[in-house]
């Protein structure tokens, strides 16, 4: 056999498992309303939960932004390619969060990919959440440190598995809304078992940031870790070891992602991550455009205050007796159907209805708990969301 027939029975095999992945293309902005091959549809899938991806005052500072600075930035960061707004907007983020200094980063998954090999390297461990997102797990295992991971949510596992820890350096790393559950992970209870035994505490807020918190600062301050804007880091005395990490191209509506913490944790990954030192820098236009975002995030308790009356709304709605809905209070409302081929076929039921909401399977989630991931942004209406709780329920009533 070749090595393109080789690919050819992976194919096969994945399709045979109903495994594999087609792209959709849409033809319209980031918006509810698609336009997926000719056809109108509702779109229930996205990551922009506060509605700012088409949002016109983003679009113009945008605009504004690629007038001003041009579409690119020609270089890494710590060769030419860094600019005054990428400054201005690390420390907007910084101040946002209420953290000392920010990092930014072209995209979420290069922060997470490269922030645990700066911090951690062979003879090294880190505990990771079984659930913790694939790029997490992909920078684990760039750092060369021992992997430990812990069932989910399961803080007695993590006890046992720091407890027999010798490693000189550990890093307890977690999502803090947990992208494929949407639950949201114990801080608190976390940063202390960081403290006592001399641990970082990674936070992925990719799915947080702009929804909890107040004005949307994110789980960490939702869960009074972080200092007030104004104050800076030390609202809490072991602040300094969590290493936050946030999203920029989902509740923000624009790209990339940014690291916050200590002054001193962040000068060292500028040094270090090699994710940030090369490659070429994120171009100054997004920067310009997020300085808006930010501004319309932390002006947003309005679309927040919506969004969280869709999530009860959905959920008080939608009733399923076979199929799971699991516990969640963000954006994130996963229907556990179980089965691949099954849940497939309500996803194309589903879109036979004019609703479009993506199936999710394994890898992404464990065998046996393929799902629907339905996902609620501040742009849905009232009765789209009833319409979405509605069907589902009927389709579940027909399957049975």
């Amino acid at each position: 056999m070749s090595l393109r027939d080789d690919l050819h029975a992976g194919l096969a095999a994945l399709e045979r498992d109903a495994l594999r992945r087609r792209r959709r293309s849409n033809t319209l902005p980031c918006a509810p309303r698609a336009q997926v091959d000719g056809r109108a549809l509702l779109a229930f899938g996205s990551n922009d939960y506060l509605g700012l991806a088409a949002e016109p005052a983003l679009a113009a500072a945008l605009a504004a932004g690629a007038q001003r600075f041009g579409t690119g930035a020609g270089a890494s960061h710590l060769v030419t390619g860094h600019h005054a707004v990428h400054d201005e907007l690390e420390t907007a983020l910084a101040r946002f969060v209420g953290t000392e200094r920010a990092l930014y980063f072209s995209t979420g998954y290069m922060a997470n990919s490269g922030v645990l090999p700066a911090l951690l390297g062979r003879g090294d461990a880190v505990f990771s959440d079984r659930l913790n997102h694939a790029s997490l797990v992909d920078g684990m295992l760039l750092s060369r440190a021992a992997i430990q991971r812990y069932p989910h949510l399961d803080l007695a596992a993590l006890d046992a598995l720091l407890e027999r820890s010798t490693a000189r350096r550990k890093a307890i790393v977690t999502d803090a809304v947990f992208s494929m559950d949407g639950d949201v992970a114990p801080l608190p209870a976390l940063l202390e078992r960081a403290a006592r035994h001399d641990a970082w505490l990674v936070v992925d807020d990719a799915h947080g940031f702009g929804v909890l918190g107040p004005q949307g600062r994110g789980t960490v301050a939702e869960a009074g870790l972080g200092a007030p804007p104004e104050a800076g880091l030390g609202a809490h005395p072991e602040a300094w070891r969590i290493v936050l990490i946030g999203t920029l191209g989902k509740a923000a509506g624009v790209a990339g992602a940014f690291v916050a913490g200590d002054a001193t944790l962040v000068e060292w990954l500028l040094q270090k991550t090699r994710t940030y030192i090369f490659t070429t820098g994120a171009p100054p236009a997004l920067a310009h455009a997020l300085l808006e975002s930010l501004r319309l995030i932390e002006a947003g308790d309005g679309r927040r205050a919506h969004l969280h009356r869709l999530i009860a709304l959905f959920r008080a709605r939608v009733r399923l007796q076979r199929w799971r809905l699991l516990p969640s209070r963000t954006p994130i409302q996963p229907v556990v159907i179980g089965d691949n081929d099954e849940t497939l076929a309500v996803s194309a039921a589903l879109e036979a209805a004019g609703l479009w909401v993506p199936a999710i399977r394994p890898p992404t989630v464990p065998a046996g708990s393929a799902r629907l991931r339905v996902s609620l942004s501040a742009a849905h209406h009232e009765d789209e969301v009833i319409r979405l709780a509605d069907t589902l329920s009927e389709l579940e009533r027909q399957s049975a």
